[in-house]
């Protein structure tokens, strides 16, 4: 099946089953997905217009560079097009862009001020019709969102679903042998630009996750000699979460951010606690199996958790007080790092068989299972975009290689490796900004 087609609702083909998603009510030109097999939708987007010719090629080409990253669209040369340079303020010549097999066309238009401002329309020229007019403002200090928040729109405009791509991802900067390698956080647009270092690199640090607001982070650091759980506001100082625990680690927050769920290791035991941002801590599980990796559902009704209580690390979901976890990882080998979809639907894992480490998606009840992503290196820790339909994670194959940030998308398709300036791992995609 093609991916381009009118006034059809997209579908996700998933094992087992699929799901439904809801059509753009305004959208003539419309994408479907129906598994994993489909071509994506060719698009044509001018130069924006601009009285600085150089910054609207600039914003043009960060747009045609988000929707091709995305896999659903491919950008067509500019150089091919009819014209090199959007009108946003009259209609296309819809023959001559017929003409040129051009069914999806944007028209943009940026000029930076005291704000930068931009005026962006989708047409599809089959139909001669309008699918989306709108104008966005923003900081002239980061630029480079105004083109981030125009992908969004062109994305939602014609995918149904809400873009992802005015982002950012907290992760672990790396640099270094191997031997002794600095770990640094840091935080960047969900394209790589825009890094921003966060930590020193004088303590080992690893395992950050961002908040549900995008100003705050939680992480794991032996700045005290112990792994222990710090949280902090982006820019700001941090402190350890709770207080007198010999170890904790693996920290996650809930979807109103007021709370942390962690483990704790004591006495040879590791358990799930959850505490307040003020540090009263809860247990959540106890036993001698090592519980880990928690992360809470999108309503905060339940937590998903990795335990070897079963003889071998598998998924387990608990309400989110604890007690009543039920296992929902049947498939061979181990499996870890468990977390849940943005939209509920789906929990992405880390799984370890025959030899490889793959990163796969299952529905929340165990069922559905897929894997989207094997290799011989080790790879781990995958995070959801906003949007519920991308999930980065890192591969390391060892040495001084170094590790890397990569994505996929929940059909298993267009795999891609992220350049970062350094080594990079332990990935946690932030919300959509406002």
């Amino acid at each position: 099946m093609t991916l381009f087609t009118r006034r059809n609702a997209l579908k996700l083909g998933l094992a087992g089953g699929a799901m439904a998603l809801a059509t753009p009510s305004q959208a003539l030109v419309e994408i479907v997905v129906t598994g994993g097999n489909f071509t994506p939708l060719p698009i044509a987007i001018p130069d924006f217009a601009s009285s600085d010719p150089a910054f609207g090629a600039e914003i043009a080409q960060i747009v045609r560079n988000n929707l091709k990253r995305s896999g659903l669209f491919v950008p067509l040369d500019p150089a091919t097009l009819p014209i090199r340079v959007g009108d946003v303020q009259n209609q296309p010549d819809f023959a001559s862009w017929r003409a040129a097999n051009v069914d999806a066309l944007v028209m943009g238009s940026v000029e930076r001020g005291g704000q930068v401002s931009s005026q962006v329309r989708v047409w599809d020229t089959q139909a001669a019709a309008q699918v989306v007019g709108k104008s966005y403002q923003t900081d002239p200090q980061n630029y480079r969102r105004i083109a981030h928040i125009v992908s969004d729109a062109i994305y939602s405009s014609l995918s149904g679903g809400t873009g992802y791509f005015d982002t950012q991802v907290l992760y672990v900067a790396e640099s270094g042998p191997k031997a002794n390698r600095v770990k640094r956080l840091a935080i960047m647009d969900q394209d790589g630009a825009n890094v921003q270092y966060l930590s020193s690199g004088k303590a080992l640090t690893f395992g950050p996750k961002i908040g549900p607001r995008g100003d705050s982070l939680v992480f794991t650091s032996y700045e005290d000699g112990n792994p222990q759980v710090y949280y902090a506001g982006l820019g700001g100082s941090a402190r350890k979460l709770i207080q007198g625990a010999p170890m904790s680690f693996a920290p996650s927050f809930s979807p109103d951010g007021n709370t942390v769920v962690f483990s704790v290791s004591n006495g040879g035991t590791t358990n799930i606690y959850s505490a307040t941002l003020s540090g009263q801590p809860t247990q959540l599980t106890s036993g001698a199996a090592i519980d880990t990796s928690p992360s809470f559902s999108p309503d905060g009704s339940r937590i998903v958790f990795e335990s070897d209580r079963g003889g071998s690390p598998q998924l387990y979901i608990m309400g989110a007080g604890g007690g009543g976890a039920q296992r929902i990882s049947y498939g061979e080998g181990t499996y870890s790092t468990p977390v849940f979809s943005p939209d509920g639907q789906l929990i992405a894992y880390t799984r370890q068989s025959g030899g490889q480490f793959h990163i796969g998606i299952m529905r929340t009840d165990g069922s559905g299972e897929r894997i989207l992503s094997s290799s011989n290196s080790v790879q781990e820790g995958p995070t959801w975009a906003p949007n519920s339909r991308v999930i980065m994670f890192s591969r390391d194959p060892g040495g001084d290689a170094g590790p890397s940030l990569w994505s996929v998308d929940i059909w298993g398709r267009n795999e891609l490796n992220l350049k970062t300036e350094s080594f990079a791992s332990d990935p946690s995609w932030s919300p959509l900004r406002s």
